[in-house]
């Protein structure tokens, strides 16, 4: 007989023991600083990578300015830790600092979901191209926050237990989101948005549901990068940037939880390794983008997941309908 809570169980076990071997690393030297680094951006980029995916796969909208929100929330925690929260503090408001980062970009991305109304497809990808443009170019034109110099002065802040923490909250919060009652308007709009109209789903409410999940996550992957680097400019959240966090989610497949934790993986240690080609690694990543398209559009996921990130009651109702299904095509006709 399944225990149908024992997926549960090994989550319950194995989250906290990830959060304790993150704590453990440093402390015993178990992996080299280097190391541990590739493992802080592996985990930003999964933030990253999740959070657009909303947009992009599980969406079916085409968003490219997701650095523009990352940047929000990087400058916002950073001000924050910076300027307003006096040092000795910062260690304990540190996650306040990314919520506030978290928010503002959910802010932004409030007002960017609104011209998606009557936007697809190609019109947002220039909408959002646009926004990252703005603002990169408002930043730079703000001397009061470093203009094109950049902001420095953060403490170091992003670690290892941090960054575990804050991409199993966006996985968990994405995943829940998916297959909520909002999620199923979320995949009507990618199937067919009017259908989904004329079927009763909200599909302004769930754009902008979506887009400020989305954007939220992004603003809290830009503050765990900012104190990560200690250093950002408004040159760091250009479209390249953008171009990078699409990599990943087209590399591990569209409307996916699993294959964006497998494409932001692959995609950052990939970068790693290919450190040696120096300036040229930057021409090879958007042709890998051009290759995913042409060969595998849906990337290595993609429209997969993994039965883990499946919640118990959404697969207990598939295998009914299969069931049912199955007694309907073998019953006799009359």
């Amino acid at each position: 007989m399944r225990i149908p809570c024992s997926r549960n169980i090994k989550f319950l076990v194995l989250i906290p023991g990830g959060w304790l071997l993150c704590f453990l690393i440093p402390r015993l030297g178990i992996l080299n600083p280097y190391v541990q680094l590739v493992f802080i951006y592996v985990g930003i980029n999964i933030i990253l990578a999740t959070s657009l995916n909303l947009i992009n796969g599980y969406m079916g909208e085409f968003s490219v300015g997701h650095a523009g929100f990352m940047a929000v929330g990087a400058y916002i925690s950073s001000l924050l830790t910076v300027r307003v929260i006096p040092a000795s503090w910062n260690p304990y408001l540190f996650p306040f600092a990314l919520v506030a980062g978290g928010m503002g970009a959910g802010l932004v991305g409030l007002i960017v979901a609104v011209p998606s109304f009557k936007t697809r497809g190609d019109y947002l990808a220039i909408v959002t191209l646009a926004f990252n443009m703005i603002v990169k170019s408002v930043i730079e034109n703000i001397e009061a926050i470093g203009g094109p110099r950049g902001l420095l002065g953060m403490q170091k802040m992003t670690t290892l237990p941090w960054v575990f923490f804050w991409t199993v909250v966006s996985i968990w919060i994405i995943r829940n989101f998916v297959y909520s009652n909002f999620g199923r308007g979320v995949l009507s709009i990618r199937e067919d948005e009017i259908a989904g109209e004329l079927m009763g789903v909200n599909t302004r409410r769930v754009k902008l549901l979506g887009f400020v999940i989305s954007s939220f996550f992004a603003g809290i992957a830009g503050g765990l990068f900012a104190h990560n680097l200690q250093f950002i400019n408004p040159r760091v959240f250009d479209i390249l940037k953008s171009t990078d966090i699409l990599i990943m989610v087209y590399l591990g497949g569209v409307g996916s939880i699993a294959g964006s934790i497998i494409g932001a993986g692959i995609y950052t240690l990939l970068l790693e390794y290919l450190r040696f080609l120096k300036e040229w690694r930057m021409v090879l990543m958007p042709l890998l983008l051009v290759f995913l398209m042409l060969f595998r559009p849906r990337g290595i996921m993609g429209l997969r997941e993994f039965k883990g990130f499946v919640p118990q009651y959404y697969l207990s109702a598939v295998e009914l309908w299969l069931a049912r299904r199955k007694k309907e095509d073998v019953a006799p006709s009359h």
